[in-house]
């Protein structure tokens, strides 16, 4: 028995650490999809950009009304643009021009591993980029849902917009490990992080202290709009408010009732699209 019980005392920090490189492969593969064309309703261009990222970016470009403004929607972690057709519907309809695209190991964009916002900057950077390209004479707005919204604030060299929406975002990619890990196992165990932040250097060649929103958001410049989930638990009520206080004037905060982390539009998609559509008319429009 005692040699059983020092057997599994050698094996088990092997053990916990080979599952903790197991979940590090599980959580920054690649999520290709095959999305096709955009839904017969709307009427959209199949494009493609090249991104410092390294992939070729593939997505959607709807034209809208010429001088209403343009919408670039940056989907979250593990997802691609289909997860953003509703939001193009509502835009479109009220007259937006609407750029949806997949992030490099998302959807049709190639990549070598989900990076939770790092190479994924580079790809919102080339998107805003092309948007301008396209058309020049529009104001534009950003909406970034979750890891979405992390990818534009790590950008390098923020490209300038004029509005932007932010869901869900988390402060610091500590803080989501964390949150994730008493979530997915049980309280307390946000103290097991390290076997998987030490893995960001060896994985992504990025290490934790660069992956911190909360350090950028300082940089935004523009009109800023925060929808968080009252009852989000991957990205807490109060840590959505550190964001939101440590973010630049004018801003504003709604905070969707009861709503967890996930498609915050489903949880009240009236007073969501009449919030949104809001706050581009206003910034982008100088609707009052």
């Amino acid at each position: 028995m005692k040699r059983i019980i020092l057997i599994v005392a050698l094996l088990l920090p092997f053990a916990v650490i080979g599952a903790s490189w197991f979940a590090g492969n599980s959580l920054t593969s690649p999520v290709p999809v095959i999305v096709g064309n955009c839904p017969n309703d709307l009427t959209c261009e199949n494009i493609e950009f090249s991104s410092e990222s390294g992939a070729i970016i593939k997505g959607w470009l709807v034209r809208g009304e010429a001088g209403k403004g343009a919408i670039v929607l940056m989907h979250g972690l593990r997802s691609n643009r289909l997860q953003l057709v509703e939001r193009i519907r509502f835009l479109r309809k009220d007259g937006f021009s609407v750029l949806a695209f997949d992030f490099q190991g998302s959807g049709e964009s190639v990549g070598k591993s989900l990076t939770f916002g790092y190479l994924e900057s580079r790809d919102a950077t080339g998107s805003i980029k092309f948007i301008k390209q396209k058309l020049p004479n529009e104001k534009i707005g950003v909406m970034g849902i979750s890891m979405g919204g992390v990818a534009f604030l790590l950008q390098k060299e923020p490209e300038k917009v004029d509005a932007l929406i932010l869901e869900m975002v988390y402060p610091t990619i500590q803080k989501a490990i964390e949150n994730r890990l008493n979530l997915w196992l049980f309280s307390g165990a946000d103290n097991l992080s390290f076997l998987l932040t030490q893995q960001f250097p060896l994985r992504l060649g990025v290490s934790v202290d660069e992956l911190r929103p909360l350090d950028k958001i300082k940089s935004v410049n523009c009109p800023t709009f925060f929808i968080v989930g009252e009852n989000d638990q991957h990205t807490t009520l109060a840590e959505s408010r550190q964001l939101f206080e440590s973010a630049n004037q004018p801003k504003d905060l709604w905070i969707v009732p009861q709503a967890e982390h996930g498609d915050l539009q489903k949880n009240a998609p009236k007073e969501y699209e009449t919030k949104v559509l809001q706050f581009f008319e206003k910034t982008l429009r100088g609707k009052k």
